[in-house]
């Protein structure tokens, strides 16, 4: 992921890049993706929770922890696609409020341009 986005004007003319400071951008995406399967997962077992009786005949302990693996992997797999785009807003969001570090061209690994 690049950061040109948040590069002010005066950076983009000197050639200098921005780097957020702190943590990085794949542990920052990783936190994002995290934060975004447990927000599905409370909506998925909120869903659940949802009575529309008639489960006499398949319920049970068995059935419970089942759709709670079930809906935990489809949080998971959902967050890591990126289908709902929450953790890619967060990511963005957190981004944006962190402090940047500018980079001057000559200590740029890609020559500043």
């Amino acid at each position: 992921m690049t950061l040109i986005s948040s590069l002010s004007t005066g950076a983009i003319a000197t050639g200098a890049i921005a780097v957020p400071a702190g943590s990085s951008s794949e542990e920052l995406k990783q936190a994002a993706q995290a934060f975004e399967a447990i927000f599905l997962r409370q909506m998925l077992a909120s869903a659940r929770a949802a009575d529309f009786g008639g489960d006499e005949l398949f319920g049970g302990p068995g059935l419970e922890q089942f759709e709670t693996m079930r809906d935990e992997h489809l949080a998971d797999v959902a967050s890591r696609q990126g289908v709902f785009g929450l953790a890619e807003a967060i990511e963005r969001q957190v981004t944006a409020m962190q402090p940047q570090t500018y980079v001057s061209p000559a200590s740029n690994p890609t020559g500043g341009g």
